[in-house]
């Protein structure tokens, strides 16, 4: 990890799936500023909502939704910051980074080619012009599956970050993102990463944080399960499934669900 006397400017964890008091402190002990939450199969109203409830003078939190698109079997997860309207899982690609064009959202590629869950390198240069930085290091990943990020991040020419990628609260503050400039609001975050603003990626090291890898791996394998998947989500009841009855029809042509 890069000393702290290096690190100056302000602090994101730009990607963490839980939020409750707990995970408040450990961001604040951690000496983040701000955390971007985007919780699975939640909508943004509820995600707003959270957020500004753990939201402080110490700590601003920054909804967000990583949007899984395709099918479950051939999902592509993309992370959007800054909607103004909700978006549900499970519809196409293209009509999922129609609708964040039309809502002028900040995109980016959280673990790119990683397992059969993310953007491919081919994916990433269709939609580059929407894409406003990709990830370079998540705890989740193995240390090959880092090295192809940066790989990609300098084939496609853009910005990086990274994230804790948190389902678990101790790996809140592992890894973030130093802008040099701060943010005082999510809209904040959404013009630099639009911008390509200057930024810095940091990550801690040592046994401590290799254990905290390894624990949030073996999470992704029980959190992947068809089994899970089609228990809680293909019944249709889900709020980000695309038949909810607060989508109304409005995306049924693009919706594979």
């Amino acid at each position: 990890m890069a000393g702290r006397a290096t690190d100056d400017g302000f602090r994101v964890d730009m990607h963490v799936k839980l939020l409750d008091d707990e995970v408040v402190r450990r961001a604040k002990a951690r000496g983040l500023d701000a955390l971007v939450y985007a919780p699975h199969f939640e909508r943004l109203p509820d995600i707003e909502a959270r957020a500004r409830e753990y939201s402080d003078d110490e700590l601003l939190v920054i909804p967000a939704r990583e949007l899984f698109t395709g099918d479950w079997r051939s999902r592509r997860h993309v992370l959007a910051i800054g909607l103004t309207d909700p978006v549900p899982d499970f519809l196409t690609l293209d009509g999922t980074m129609a609708e964040l064009r039309r809502q002028n959202a900040a995109v980016v590629v959280p673990h790119p080619e990683f397992l059969t869950v993310s953007l491919d390198l081919d994916q990433i240069r269709e939609y580059r012009d929407q894409i406003d930085a990709v990830e370079v290091y998540n705890p989740k990943h193995l240390d090959r599956d880092n090295r192809r990020a940066r790989e990609i991040a300098r084939e496609v020419d853009l910005p990086a970050f990274a994230s804790s990628y948190a389902h678990l609260p101790k790996t809140v503050g592992e890894v973030w993102t130093t802008f040099e400039e701060p943010i005082e609001s999510p809209a904040d975050l959404v013009t630099m990463l639009q911008a390509g603003a200057p930024r810095r990626i940091f990550h801690r090291d040592g046994l401590s944080h290799a254990l905290r890898c390894k624990a949030e791996f073996a999470h992704l394998l029980w959190e992947n399960t068809y089994k899970k998947f089609d228990r809680i989500y293909l019944q249709g009841t889900e709020p980000t499934h695309p038949g909810h009855i607060a989508y109304r029809d409005e995306f049924d042509d693009v919706r594979l669900y």
